[in-house]
């Protein structure tokens, strides 16, 4: 029988909000458009980080497998809104938050977007963590898991300016690794355009008031 140090345990940690502001943009090409985020930090936000105008700012592409294993991307859902996030399956504090923050918003909104859920986990990509954090966190029927590859989901963070730091280290003997990721959400709208920024912490009436002014 393996001894404890065989183990490998992962542990999600959040970026703080003041880096994933920084983080969220230093992949991307700016905008003029754009309105950027505070430099203040608050408990919560009640407003998008950032904002674009229609038809100003394409979304990358997304192409990944939902947790039944079918395609899944931007280009299938067009025609609706999407929110899409960046959300470690075996996180246990702020990850929850933020999916729970959303489907909040969505169960108020007159036109129901799909909330694409892209993990920044492999590790926690199995489909009994996927269905088990479903049921846990109470999400949306809209809710749709993104999974896939190392190498896929790495060009989705990167497209998206979404850091993802894995360390390594030995607690009591037992391999541990911790994965730190951004904490944001995009909405983008049923042309497939960028409309606003969400940065964590914010709140489920932030994310409900921006769908609703770019959805009337």
């Amino acid at each position: 029988m393996g001894g404890v140090s065989s183990r490998l345990v992962w542990v999600a940690v959040p970026l703080l909000a003041v880096a994933a502001v920084s983080l969220a943009f230093v992949f991307r090409s700016p905008s003029k458009n754009a309105t950027p985020p505070s430099s203040q930090s608050a408990p919560a936000s009640t407003e998008a980080a950032a904002t674009w105008p229609a038809g100003k700012r394409p979304a990358p592409p997304i192409s990944l497998r939902d947790e039944h294993g079918r395609v899944v991307s931007l280009a299938t859902l067009r025609g609706r809104p999407v929110l899409v996030t960046f959300i470690d399956p075996l996180c246990r504090d702020f990850c929850p938050l933020e999916a729970q923050h959303l489907s909040d918003a969505v169960r108020g909104a007159g036109v129901k977007p799909t909330i694409l859920a892209v993990s920044v986990n492999t590790a926690g990509n199995e489909p009994s963590n996927l269905a088990l954090d479903r049921k846990k966190w109470r999400v949306v029927p809209q809710w749709t898991w993104g999974v896939g590859s190392s190498a896929a989901l790495a060009q989705v963070w990167k497209r998206y300016g979404i850091e993802v730091l894995v360390t390594k280290k030995k607690v009591a003997g037992v391999p541990v690794q911790q994965v730190a990721h951004t904490e944001a959400a995009y909405l983008i709208d049923a042309r497939g355009y960028e409309r606003a920024l969400f940065i964590w912490p914010y709140t489920a009436d932030a994310v409900a008031k921006t769908l609703a002014a770019t959805t009337s």
